[in-house]
């Protein structure tokens, strides 16, 4: 069993079209999911530590117990948690990979936008790594 890892959006308009992708970005069968509102924003504000300690907890949790191969933070149109245009929803989709690659060094950490067709697209950080997934 190989797991990866999602800090999304509690948004279930957001989780199939996020494990899908997500299942063949980091060859995985299973994507556990950390969903909160906006977890874009928490993350990037830096300002909720305690849910930030219970993000980080969580995903910890996929790492160690599931040997989770990476991590993505996702961000997406429409979002009652991060109200914020598309621009500011990746600007903090970049500041919260960063908070979170410094928690989880060893693996890989990529943030993702959904866009208004619920289509996934990484973000320019993602799309130097790795050709998008729909291309092949």
């Amino acid at each position: 069993m190989r797991f990866c890892t999602a800090i999304n959006c509690m948004d279930g308009r957001a989780q199939i079209p996020v494990i899908r992708y997500l299942q063949k970005r980091f060859d995985a069968e299973y994507v556990d999911m950390v969903s909160e509102p906006g977890p874009n924003r928490i993350l990037a504000a830096g300002q909720d530590t305690v849910t930030i300690a219970s993000i980080e907890r969580r995903v910890r949790l996929s790492v160690q117990r599931h040997q989770s191969v990476g991590v993505a933070v996702i961000g997406h149109h429409d979002c009652a948690g991060n109200p914020s245009p598309a621009v500011q929803q990746n600007q903090d989709t970049a500041a919260a990979v960063l908070r979170i690659r410094t928690a989880f060094r060893h693996i890989p950490v990529i943030g993702l936008w959904l866009n208004e067709s619920w289509e996934v697209e990484g973000l320019q950080d993602e799309a130097a790594n790795k050709p998008d997934v729909g291309d092949s």
